[in-house]
């Protein structure tokens, strides 16, 4: 808990990059994908995985997808002390293998401030690498009130269209992130949270921004290649 206290505390939450602060992210070459997941009935191997998609184009160009051991127990509210350090050997293998392909920002299959200590996957790796993080979570986290109760699925269905948001307050006032309709053919929210160097606004456009089916292609993508392991 000490050392989680320590890394939160490094958090950025604001743009800190030109190409974040251009309404069509002029500049934002890469965008990057990581996962890490288990077999069914296993949670003792994993697959890390990261991809590197060109933007605006979203062609893949870097795959890297290792199987690890997992030898760190879970802890709920501390699951980044058991994952996080395979991801951010897969972002150090490319930074030393192909430098000129490293992200600019990564999107995360997981959640950042929108956390129980408001310090998720996405803010850790983010805090490590010192990349830009952003947390996509498929489901939403039940954290300072936050559930799926009557108001949130009246809420959902108020996105009506493509870009349609909401903002998910807890009962502590505070922001955690986004509900975001991603895809005309999904009724289904996105989570989108902060994880490092973005801020909210920008997170959400930039996620709207990748995202070709329900699931942003840098995610879609990494998921994909572990499919494929």
């Amino acid at each position: 808990r000490r050392e989680q206290s320590r890394l939160k505390a490094s958090v950025v939450e604001r743009d800190t990059e030109e190409w974040q602060r251009d309404p069509g992210f002029a500049g934002l070459e890469r965008v990057g994908g990581v996962d890490l997941s288990y077999g069914k009935g296993d949670d003792g191997n994993a697959c890390a995985s990261l991809v590197v998609l060109s933007y605006p184009a979203l062609e893949v160009l870097y795959e890297d997808c290792r199987m690890v051991a997992v030898s760190a127990p879970y802890v709920a509210g501390f699951l980044a002390f058991r994952e996080v350090p395979f991801l951010v050997e897969a972002v150090q293998r490319l930074q030393q293998e192909k430098p000129e392909l490293e992200p600019q920002v990564l999107l995360v299959d997981g959640n950042g401030l929108l956390h129980h200590r408001g310090f998720g996957v996405a803010c850790h790796l983010g805090v490590l690498t010192d990349l830009p993080c952003i947390g996509v979570a498929k489901n939403l986290l039940h954290v300072d009130g936050l559930a799926r109760d009557e108001l949130h699925r009246e809420q959902v269905r108020s996105l009506q269209r493509v870009g349609d948001s909401f903002p998910l307050t807890g009962t502590s006032g505070r922001v955690l992130g986004m509900a975001l309709r991603s895809h005309h053919k999904s009724s289904r929210p996105l989570y989108v949270s902060v994880g490092h160097r973005v801020c909210l606004e920008t997170a959400v456009r930039l996620v709207q921004s990748c995202c070709r089916y329900r699931i942003p292609e840098p995610i879609r993508q990494v998921l994909e290649l572990r499919e494929q392991e």
